[in-house]
């Protein structure tokens, strides 16, 4: 009986089998289930994953040119765990004291990545790529960048991205969301025992269909307006210059463009006065430009008529001041309504405007968009200033009359002139014809939309008349051209300044129409602020507008 119990507490085998069967689970729980955080510490130790900034997609125009793309610049990083004493005296041949500082204060830490420089130019990149041959901690990752196909052409349409990729004006911003695709990754990988680090891509998702924005605009229309419009403004030396041309029966924008401009893909260019897109953002007041717009409205509702004969003295006192004649010394007599258009009567246009009902003047004017924001697809659109009619006291009722005492934007004026063009109605603007997003999908079609009508074809039939005959028999005259009868109205503008007007400033334009006898075309050109002794209308826009409509009939000649 004894020496069973010996026996049995002697055996060795029973403590063997436990030890292997808790060394064997400790095993196979420390290999097949490891600790989560043990596994991530554990694995930054040898990779780290870096995001790739994100692709966009591509801006064309109407007949499917690119004006914008997107493509890849080489960048380059740096693994401060690799860099050696003896290799920064060889980087600050290259980088600045400050990034030196910054990579000798990562050695020895943890610290396994940092970005010298994004998007090197090739002359500069070539330097770096031969610091890679004697530093290996140096990296090189491609990112992508926007490449503007026509430098400054639509530079203000288009606008630009910051370094992130992320849209900041223009089409860039107004549509960075369906222009944006979804980042990759670059992962860092050290492999162990080696000093090498190796870089390879990682997608987030498969993508097989590449945003794309089709605008309205036709790039060689728009070359041809950019040309004329920036000459004339150097030329002139004018503060600042806009053209609109749109089709009157559509809506669509078919050139825009504002002066002074920038190029998107030189920072330096980017100052703030070249940014502002004039064309949808610049108030101003338009002068006799706005005339064929209040007599349709005036004729409309009554206030005058169409054979109505008018005495225009040099000079009218109005209230508290006076309305004068371009030329106040000139006094244009008895004449017909008509004329009020062709020869440009401030006096007799004051007139109407005195006889006007305010409210039902200023209701008129919201209906063509005056005071509103354009619904176009750009950012940074203003709605201008129409005064609420309680303000319209003493002479102001005079001044709207005359297209003073308001200001309107150069898109706005457009839009509204549009409507007596094709036939009384107002059609809302648009740029972009079609927006396809990263899953191929058609998320906006842009397609003509009559927001109201505004006027009856009568009216406009008379008015569309009258400046036909500015272009033959008045102030117009320097806009007509043997390829085409155009229709249209000068347009000259004193411009706003503290107390008053400001002396010697004006705005010169010139809108107008073509051909006369079935519209297609409809164009706005403003000089702001030209310094050069020139500043009527029809001295500084209408011979512009002249140009653009011959070498417009050449391109269609050709197409």
């Amino acid at each position: 009986m004894a020496s069973r119990r010996k026996g049995r507490a002697g055996n060795p085998w029973i403590l063997f089998v436990l030890f292997f069967t808790v060394i064997s689970v400790t095993l196979v729980a420390r290999h097949c289930y490891p600790n989560p955080r043990i596994v991530q510490q554990s694995q930054h130790q040898y990779w780290r994953k870096v995001p790739l900034k994100s692709t966009r997609g591509i801006i064309q125009d109407v007949k499917g040119n690119a004006l914008v793309i997107s493509e890849t610049m080489p960048a380059f990083a740096i693994d401060p765990s690799m860099v050696k004493s003896s290799d920064l005296e060889k980087l600050s041949q290259v980088l600045s004291a400050d990034t030196i500082e910054k990579i000798a204060s990562l050695m020895g830490t943890k610290s396994r990545f940092l970005w010298l420089k994004h998007k090197v130019p090739e002359d500069e990149a070539a330097v770096y790529r031969n610091l890679m041959r004697e530093i290996r901690a140096i990296r090189r990752i491609d990112e992508p960048y926007r490449k503007y196909t026509n430098q400054r052409l639509m530079s203000h349409i288009l606008g630009f991205c910051d370094n992130d990729n992320k849209g900041q004006a223009g089409i860039e911003q107004a549509w960075d969301n369906t222009l944006y695709n979804p980042p990759g990754q670059k992962i860092v990988v050290r492999r162990p025992g080696s000093q090498a680090a190796t870089l390879f891509e990682q997608d987030t998702e498969h993508r097989t269909v590449t945003p794309v924005i089709t605008l309205t605009l036709d790039s060689r229309i728009q070359y041809v307006v950019e040309k004329h419009l920036f000459r004339t403004a150097e030329n002139e030396r004018a503060k600042w210059a806009s053209a609109v041309c749109i089709n009157p029966n559509t809506g669509e924008i078919l050139a825009m463009a504002s002066y002074p401009t920038y190029n998107p893909d030189n920072r330096k260019s980017l100052t703030l006065d070249a940014l502002s897109n004039a064309a949808i953002s610049r108030g101003y007041e338009p002068g006799s430009t706005f005339k064929p717009i209040y007599l349709s409205i005036a004729l409309e509702r009554g206030w005058a008529k169409k054979d109505e004969i008018f005495f225009c003295p040099a000079k009218l006192k109005v209230a508290d001041g006076f309305i004068r004649e371009s030329d106040a010394r000139v006094a244009l007599g008895n004449i017909d309504t008509a004329h009020l258009l062709i020869k440009s009567s401030n006096v007799g246009m004051a007139q109407i405007g005195i006889r006007a009902e305010r409210t039902k003047t200023y209701e008129s004017l919201q209906a063509f968009g005056f005071g509103r924001e354009s619904d176009v697809e750009l950012p940074g659109v203003a709605k201008g200033i129409l005064p609420y009619p309680e303000n319209w006291r003493g002479i102001t009722p005079a001044n709207i009359a005359i297209g003073q005492g308001l200001a309107v934007t150069p898109l706005q004026l457009t839009t509204a002139m549009a409507a007596i063009v094709n036939g009384g109605k107002l059609m809302s603007p648009y740029i972009v014809k079609e927006a396809v997003n990263s899953s191929g999908e058609l998320v906006y079609r842009g397609e003509p939309k009559v927001m109201r009508e505004v006027l009856t074809p009568e009216t406009t039939a008379w008015i569309r008349a009258a400046m036909r005959r500015v272009i033959t028999e008045g102030t117009g005259k320097r806009a007509a051209t043997t390829i085409t009868n155009v229709a249209g109205k000068t347009g000259t503008a004193q411009v706003a300044g503290k107390g008053g007007y400001a002396a010697g400033k004006y705005v010169g334009s010139f809108i107008g129409f073509w051909p006369y006898e079935d519209p297609k075309y409809l164009m706005l050109i403003v000089i702001g602020e030209p310094s050069n002794g020139r500043y009527y209308g029809g001295e500084v826009a209408a011979p512009v507008f002249k140009s653009i409509v011959e070498e417009m009939a050449e391109l269609e000649y050709y197409s």
